[in-house]
């Protein structure tokens, strides 16, 4: 059976245009019946030209891909990608954007190996720069939290008739429903406010 060339492009919205992903498949040599597309973001991978594409790859076909973020959203769905396409479907990938990442035959254990090692080298750094981000996030938090900067909705001020209101309701004598109404709030506001639930 012949080793066919499969491409995959993916842009985030509708309004994105994708010539520039077509003229690198078409520079390659992607055949353009062979081309998958989906226009929708990488948030999941219930993308139907993504799946179409998975069922058609057989083991030494080649995947081609302008570059590695057309995989998925971020590195832990994209390694998860990359061992599926190149472990249970032995295929090769091609990122045209990387030359160090390609699997194809013919290249030697080398290169294979070096493929995989920029690979995880990727993943490493944006998962360190996550958690980078994260901890800038959390110190800038704590910093405004002892200047004084409050976060959170302010919470809203109660209307003159809660309190005889409050009394009411906790004496049965009118429903938390009726009480929200003339207060102006919602059902559930009037019930937070009387369990002392914070916001």
């Amino acid at each position: 059976m012949e080793n066919k060339i499969y491409g995959y492009i993916r842009v985030s919205t509708r309004e994105q245009r994708d010539d520039r992903q077509r003229a690198a498949m078409k520079e390659f040599g992607v055949p353009a019946d062979c081309v998958f597309m989906d226009k929708q973001s990488g948030k999941d991978f219930e993308r139907p030209g993504y799946r179409r594409l998975m069922r058609k790859i057989r083991p030494s076909d080649t995947l081609v891909i302008k570059s590695i973020d057309r995989l998925g959203r971020n590195y832990d769905e994209i390694l998860a990608q990359w061992r599926i396409i190149t472990k249970e479907k032995q295929a090769a990938v091609v990122v045209l954007d990387m030359p160090l990442l390609d699997t194809r035959e013919g290249r030697d254990l080398t290169g294979t190996l070096i493929a995989d090692i920029v690979l995880q080298l990727l993943s490493y750094v944006a998962q360190t720069e996550r958690e980078f981000i994260r901890q800038r996030q959390a110190e800038g938090i704590a910093a405004a939290k002892e200047r004084g900067v409050r976060f959170g909705r302010e919470a809203m001020v109660r209307p003159e008739l809660y309190e005889r209101l409050c009394e009411e309701w906790e004496g049965g004598r009118v429903s938390a429903r009726r009480a929200a109404e003339i207060l102006g709030i919602t059902h559930r506001t009037f019930l937070k406010w009387v369990r002392k639930e914070p916001w």
